[in-house]
């Protein structure tokens, strides 16, 4: 048989379908006959466009820590140590050479209560304790119910990673082991980090499972991160979506947070877009770069959050703060990256409104809407 025949009538033979990208599949019939050359092309062609999205991220899985460059960024995200999110000092925006000068982005801590442990303080395990009436964490009384805290405490995770051609996604999780009196241990925390081709930012997802019922429980975290600087040299202003603009010069001095720029649910607004930013200012030459942002999808979802100064900013942010049963959910997905102004991240934030986790299975991912549902000023359910 002549090697064009071979070809014409092996292609024939088998639907084309998975063969070629959807835009060449819709020109050929199941059983269409394909000239060999056309065929060779075709499928050079597609090696090509494979090889080019593939391209797009080099991930490199080591013992201490994944590393992620694309065209756009670059991520580290630690296994060991200081654990949780996107290692500090390791997001570089590519187009206008700034990193972030904090501690990480979306860095994880406790699973938490409103209240005072103080009766029973003395027999917590580990780093439950938690007090307050200080500049750290101002008059609010709260109590830790599982940790310890995973960025500090937890010491290692094995986070997993996996490639697609447009895409790299990280997933890690991580089981408390310590419990207040009267309380379980177990409850699982789940983060999946997602970074799309061709973009400046990335998707971050926390989700809680947990063992214990609550009137209000709640994950801290850090969102989008804390700021390190010395007299505002390391950014020249703060955006909060509940505030408006803040200028650097506000966080000179320290403060608790519940003196100032604070936001608890049912006591403010909750406003249409949940974004907290800061504009970045080269320490070397004064001159401003892009906004680094964190953006909670889903307002509702956030219950309180802090932008204070303690020797650095510290951007805490407290997700669920509802009643839960043992047994369920919560989470919450955000949009973490650099921004040219207020008004793109608006833009980007209303094209994701309302998502609240990421779904990764079988080598692809997707973005997942939950009804709201969050802890009402009346103590109920509210948004069902």
């Amino acid at each position: 048989m002549a090697f064009s025949a071979y070809f014409s009538q092996s292609v024939q033979q088998q639907d084309v379908k998975g063969l070629f990208p959807d835009g060449f599949q819709r020109g050929f019939a199941k059983g269409a006959r394909i000239p060999w050359l056309a065929f060779f092309i075709l499928l050079t062609c597609g090696s090509v466009a494979l090889r080019e999205a593939n391209a797009q991220f080099h991930v490199t899985d080591g013992v201490n820590e994944i590393s992620i460059t694309s065209p756009q960024l670059e991520a580290k995200v630690r296994k060991r140590g200081y654990v949780s999110g996107v290692a500090g000092g390791s997001f570089l925006d590519k187009k206008s050479g700034f990193r972030d000068p904090g501690f990480g982005l979306d860095i994880v801590d406790w699973l938490m209560e409103p209240g005072s442990d103080e009766a029973y303080r003395a027999q917590l395990p580990g780093d439950l304790p938690y007090e307050f009436n200080n500049l750290f964490h101002g008059k609010m009384p709260k109590r830790s119910i599982e940790g310890p805290q995973i960025c500090t405490q937890a010491k290692q995770l094995s986070p997993s990673v996996t490639q697609g051609g447009d895409f790299v996604a990280v997933r890690m999780d991580y089981k408390y082991p310590l419990a207040a009196p009267g309380k379980n241990a177990g409850s699982r925390w789940e983060q999946t980090l997602v970074f799309p081709k061709g973009k400046r930012w990335f998707y971050a997802s926390d989700k809680v499972t947990t063992v214990n019922a609550s009137d209000a429980l709640f994950l801290r975290t850090d969102l989008p991160g804390h700021i390190q600087h010395q007299n505002g040299d390391t950014f020249s202003e703060v955006y909060l979506s509940y505030r408006g603009r803040i200028p650097s010069t506000e966080f000179a001095k320290d403060f608790a947070p519940d003196e100032k720029f604070l936001y608890q649910r049912g006591a403010t607004n909750v406003p249409t877009r949940m974004i907290r930013a800061y504009r970045l200012r080269d320490k070397a030459t004064g001159q401003s770069g892009p906004w680094l942002a964190g953006m909670t999808l889903q307002p509702e979802i956030v219950s309180e959050a802090w932008c204070h100064q303690r020797g650095y900013v510290c951007f805490i942010q407290e997700i669920g703060g509802q009643p839960i049963k043992a047994g369920e959910t919560f989470s919450a997905a955000y949009i973490i990256g650099y921004f040219d102004s207020i008004a793109e991240m608006e833009r980007i934030y209303d094209q994701h409104k309302g998502t609240t986790g990421i779904e990764l299975s079988g080598g692809n991912w997707r973005l997942v809407n939950a009804p709201k549902r969050f802890y009402t000023p009346a103590g109920k359910r509210g948004g069902e």
